[in-house]
């Protein structure tokens, strides 16, 4: 499912399991976007200024400096980019990640997942993406 209206659209991903990162990067680049993985926050930290992404799927644990830290990062840093992270994980949503997830208002993706849950939320963020654009857009007239 390839839709031209993703063409220029890029996505980082912040995945440690090399695996999941080269079959996210393969089915999200099949859907016509562009896509950079890093492995952890701390890399995403050094990326995140110097290019502007359209949305940000991050590993809620990663080595280094994980998920939850890289938001908590991004909402005080660039509250703007923490309004387009999808969080993944591999951890059964119980306690701190359940709250975490509340809290923080995001949509998420459990692991595993199959390639087409996958397209259904990057979908879904992008379109919900456009139509706040173009809200704006027309009420700014």
């Amino acid at each position: 499912m390839s839709d031209s209206g993703n063409r220029g659209k890029r996505i980082l991903v912040v995945e440690d399991e090399p695996v999941i990162a080269a079959v996210v990067k393969r089915v999200l680049t099949a859907m016509g976007l562009e896509v950079d993985t890093v492995t952890n926050g701390m890399e995403a930290q050094d990326i995140i200024p110097k290019k502007h992404y359209d949305l940000y799927l991050v590993d809620i644990r990663t080595p280094a400096m994980n998920g939850k830290e890289l938001y908590e990062w991004m909402k005080q840093v660039l509250p703007r980019v923490a309004e387009h992270v999808i969080f993944t994980t591999g951890d059964l949503i119980t306690g701190d990640t359940e709250t975490f997830l509340k809290q923080s208002g995001r949509s998420f993706l459990p692991k595993p997942f199959r390639p087409d849950e996958l397209k259904i939320i990057i979908d879904k963020a992008l379109k919900e993406e456009r139509d706040a654009r173009r809200s704006s857009w027309c009420s700014g007239r």
